[in-house]
Order: C-alpha cells, then structure tokens, then sequence
C-alpha cells in the first residue's frame, strides 16, 4: 500500500497531530462511570460531634449525688455512736440550732449583715482589680507599673494585714470591708490580666481600624472577648469574699455569720459549729450556681465549644 492510500485519520498520529477534544471528553466520561460503579451504593452516617445534653432531673441528680451520699455518711457515723456528739454534732442538733436561730430572728439578721459586707467587699475589691488587670493587660507602661506590685501583694497572706488593717480604721464596718477588698482583688486582677493579654490581636486589628479606642474599645471588644476569665475570676472573688468576712466577723463584730462562729466557740455549741459550715456551703453552692447563670445568659456557644 502506497502512502498515498493511507486513510488520512491513520495517519494523523504519524504525523503528530493533537487529539481530539470530543475523544478526551468521552474518556473522561467513560473513567467517571466506572467509578461510579465502583463506589459503594450508601453513604454512612458520620458520628454526631455536638455536646449530648442531659435531661435537667438527670443532671440534677447526677450533681445532688455526692453531696446526698456525705449527708448520709454524716448522719449514720453520729447516729451509730461511731462519732462522738462532742466532736462532731449530728443532723438533728444542728436542725435544732437552725430551728432556734430561725425563731429568734437572728438568722436573717445574720445574713444579712455578712451579705452587705461581703457584698460592698466584693464590689470594691473586684472593681478596682478589673481595673488594674485591664490597664496591665492593654498597656506595657501599665503592665510594668502594676504588674509588680500586684504580684507583691499577692504573695502577702491578706490575714497578714489584719493587725495594720486594725491600726489604721479600728475595727468598725471599715476595716471588716476593706479587708474583703483587699481578698478579692487579688483574684480578680490575675484573671483579668490573663484574659484581655489573651484576646487576639487581629481582633484588636479590626475594631481599632473601624474607629474604636480608647473606653470604646475596652468595654466594646476587650471585656466582652476576656468574659470568661472575668466571670471565673468573679467565682473566686466571691469564694475568697467567705473567707476573709470570717477573719473580719471574729474581731469586734456583734452581728454575721462569722460571729456566730465565736460565740459557738467561746460557748463550746459543735451543733451551732456545724451549722455555720453548713451556712457556707449553701452560701457557696449559690454563688456558683448564680455565676453559671450568668455565664449561660452572657455567653451561650460556650456549652458547644469542648466535646462533652
């Protein structure tokens, strides 16, 4: 066969010439049907990621559990005898001194009286540490003019000051709020300091370049973004708050719960002893519970950021 009879497709590969668009096309097709015969026929079901919440009898109970067993333990150890009256009173004493303060009016006067102070101890001692924390927290000049004495004070015991505290306001209401103050802007201040130094600087970035500064800025972007860390530090505040109005109820307090601890002291009562311990473990399981709503109220998504 001459090359003159050669069909002109056959001898388009000798000649080099390019391939035709519609035979890739129809490769291709060809390639993706094959495929898709090979793949299975149904898709699995992927694993659920989200948070798998408790019904709320269920996570209450799951909570009461601990707390319900050490009761129990409590009232068999001094109903058997195991445990002397003198060394530890029993559940049915200390309903009995709850009954008596109850009918006497003192409870409520009692709480109230270390509620006020606590709270007024707080309100200083929190407020002036979110201070301090966000101005260390924004500023090098702050942070290198705060920072060290805060950390001094921290190291100092704040039932350390209680002798100077005396010396320099006696020991009305005065030195009984500012020795709460001083408890709680320890906490406050070290977890302040650590949120707005955490919140990222992109967003810093952004809010400064759509005209935010100044006031504008920190109560806009930066507190909001440090909430977390503020509200733990509000926790703590408010559990260090219990123990320093104790150190302050002792000394020359005639009304609270701290004094009702002295005079169950000085009058040998382990009945009016358990009592108040039992007081402040309500106290704290409320202030808990309190910031735990306040923390789902001001921010929702936390349940859903951690696999739980």
């Amino acid at each position: 066969m001459t090359l003159e009879k050669v069909p002109r497709r056959t001898l388009a590969p000798l000649a080099g010439e390019a391939p035709r668009p519609e035979a890739g096309a129809a490769a291709g097709r060809r390639a993706a049907a094959e495929r898709g015969r090979q793949a299975p026929s149904a898709l699995e079901t992927p694993r659920y990621l989200g948070a798998r919440r408790r019904r709320p009898a269920a996570s209450v109970a799951i909570r009461a559990a601990v707390p319900l067993l050490l009761a129990a333990a409590w009232w068999y150890g001094t109903d058997s005898g195991a445990v002397p009256p003198d060394v530890l009173a029993g559940p049915g004493a200390v309903l009995g001194a709850l009954g008596e303060l109850v009918a006497t009016g003192q409870l409520g006067d009692y709480l109230l009286a270390s509620a006020r102070r606590a709270g007024l101890g707080v309100l200083a001692g929190g407020g002036l540490g979110l201070l301090l924390g966000v101005v260390a927290g924004l500023s090098v000049l702050g942070e290198e003019l705060v920072d060290p004495v805060m950390q001094m004070k921290r190291a100092v015991p704040f039932l350390a000051l209680v002798p100077l505290f005396i010396s320099w306001f006696g020991v009305e209401e005065t030195f009984k709020v500012v020795l709460i103050a001083v408890a709680a802007a320890g906490p406050m201040y070290a977890y302040s300091y650590l949120g707005v130094r955490g919140v990222d600087r992109k967003v810093l970035e952004a809010a400064r370049g759509f005209g935010l500064t100044g006031p504008r800025l920190a109560f806009g972007v930066i507190i909001p973004t440090a909430l977390p860390n503020i509200l733990m530090a509000l926790r703590i505040c408010l559990s260090v708050s219990l123990t320093g109005l104790i150190a302050a109820e002792q000394i020359g307090a005639t009304e609270g719960i701290g004094y009702l601890v002295t005079l169950a002291q000085q009058y040998y009562r382990s009945d009016y002893m358990v009592l108040c311990i039992v007081i402040y473990a309500v106290l704290g399981l409320a202030i808990d519970l309190a910031i735990r709503g306040v923390e789902r109220l001001a921010m929702p998504w936390r349940g859903q950021v951690a696999a739980r």
